[in-house]
């Protein structure tokens, strides 16, 4: 059976790259365009896995992953992050970000991320 995935992005072109790319390996259980959105969605669907955007509204990705990670039985989490935000994917490290791809990225870099950390 294939491993549940939420998107996250504040991005709708974004999240249609992802699901895509990875539609054909993943359930995707939903789709959230913001850190609040990704935290209620986490707590309604537990996903396997959750790929995240770093800069967003109203939560950025860091703060969600902390809040998701801080979770009992936590999905894997990749960050989807551009190139010039090297210290926020530091911060993301810490709160438990167990992989990270950067933007733009190719179909099958993400399905290798998850690939890999999964």
């Amino acid at each position: 059976m294939a491993p549940d995935l939420l998107i996250v992005d504040d991005s709708d072109f974004q999240r249609t790259m992802i699901r895509q790319a990875v539609g054909d390996d993943f359930t995707i259980v939903g789709e959230a365009s913001n850190g609040v959105e990704a935290v209620e969605m986490y707590e309604n669907h537990r996903p396997d896995a959750i790929t995240m955007d770093i800069m967003m509204p109203e939560m950025d990705g860091v703060e969600a992953t902390d809040r998701i990670k801080s979770s009992d039985n936590p999905p894997t989490i990749v960050m989807v992050t551009s190139v010039d935000q090297n210290s926020k994917m530091k911060q993301a490290v810490k709160a438990g970000a167990d992989g990270y791809v950067t933007k733009p990225f190719e179909p099958e870099d993400i399905k290798a991320e998850l690939s890999n950390v999964l």
